[in-house]
């Protein structure tokens, strides 16, 4: 059986970020987010890395990260532009109302189709997810997929001090997600609760313990029919729209109303951490410096090009 593949969305304008913050340095040897979230999931058993990235950053990606880790697994390239697998008609409904960026997650996902050929994991390039997560995952991957999975984690570890998330609220029910709810505006108030404030204004409290998609999904590879088929759905109704998105918590939740595919909740006990805005920078950089501290990860992360035993990785 294929080892699992880790499919890593990297093509983000980081607009709240005010930059590139998939290439931001934040290890203190110059690693990137994503280089500890391979770094792990290479320790978990996957074969092969595949990144998804706009063109206009390729030399830039392609010097700074798979100069490094492409030494250490098979890595492969997938492009996601605002053009990509969309239908003319739709392209050009887009480009009267003034859109000029791609169409969000389920779509960066499409791009990437031709290059997985085995179960997959999906992780955001700028979220360090713990390697607890990485194990849970890749040990469900290794064995005989036919149902997608999903690493939840607590919302209240997954918020910014500066300003608002997204989160994707998911319903659990006897070990499988029963639904998820994409909501866009998320913070801690000053009460010390938490809510999401809808455009309106209107406020739903949520709870601290409350599981949330951070993007951490694993599927099997049948499931990419049905998610073009939700893709087209969306395009058909939103195309007009010059900020729609199409997230994949959402086609994920179509698949689950519409019975096309089970998610199973995966234990991990893990924690999360990524840097949204660039206030979130320092603590990023501060916890990674404590991971190295303690010996969870080497100074330098990808010390041995080649090497097939990562430190930490089980013999």
């Amino acid at each position: 059986m294929s080892k699992p593949t880790i499919v890593v969305l990297a093509a983000g304008m980081g607009s709240r970020y005010g930059g590139l913050k998939q290439m931001d340095k934040i290890g203190q040897s110059g690693e990137v987010l994503l280089d500890y979230s391979v770094y792990d999931a290479k320790r978990a058993g996957f074969g092969k890395a595949v990144f998804i990235i706009r063109r206009d950053i390729e030399k830039e990606f392609s010097d700074l990260v798979l100069s490094r880790i492409g030494e250490n697994i098979p890595c492969e390239l997938a492009f996601q532009e605002m053009n990509s697998l969309i239908p003319p008609a739709a392209l050009a409904e887009s480009k009267k109302t003034g859109r000029t960026k791609p169409w969000g997650t389920t779509h960066a996902l499409l791009c990437a189709e031709k290059n997985i050929d085995a179960p997959f994991a999906v992780i955001n390039a700028d979220d360090f997810y713990s390697r607890e997560a990485f194990d849970a995952m890749g040990a469900y991957l290794s064995g005989n997929v036919s149902e997608g999975a999903i690493v939840p984690y607590r919302l209240e570890k997954t918020l910014s001090p500066v300003g608002t998330v997204s989160r994707g609220v998911c319903g659990l029910q006897n070990g499988y997600l029963v639904s998820v709810e994409e909501l866009t505006a998320i913070a801690r108030e000053n009460d010390g609760k938490i809510y999401n404030t809808a455009a309106g204004g209107t406020k739903r409290e949520l709870k601290d313990a409350d599981p949330v998609s951070m993007n951490f999904w694993g599927f099997p590879v049948s499931v990419f029919k049905d998610l073009r088929r939700y893709f087209d759905d969306f395009l058909s109704v939103s195309a007009g729209e010059p900020k729609s998105e199409c997230y994949l918590p959402m086609a994920v939740d179509w698949f689950i109303k519409n019975g096309l595919l089970k998610i199973r909740s995966l234990e991990a006990n893990a924690d999360w951490f990524g840097v949204t805005y660039r206030e979130d920078r320092e603590a990023a950089v501060g916890r990674i410096g404590k991971f190295v501290q303690s010996g969870v990860y080497p100074e330098k992360l990808w010390d041995c090009p080649g090497s097939d035993q990562l430190p930490g990785q089980p013999r």
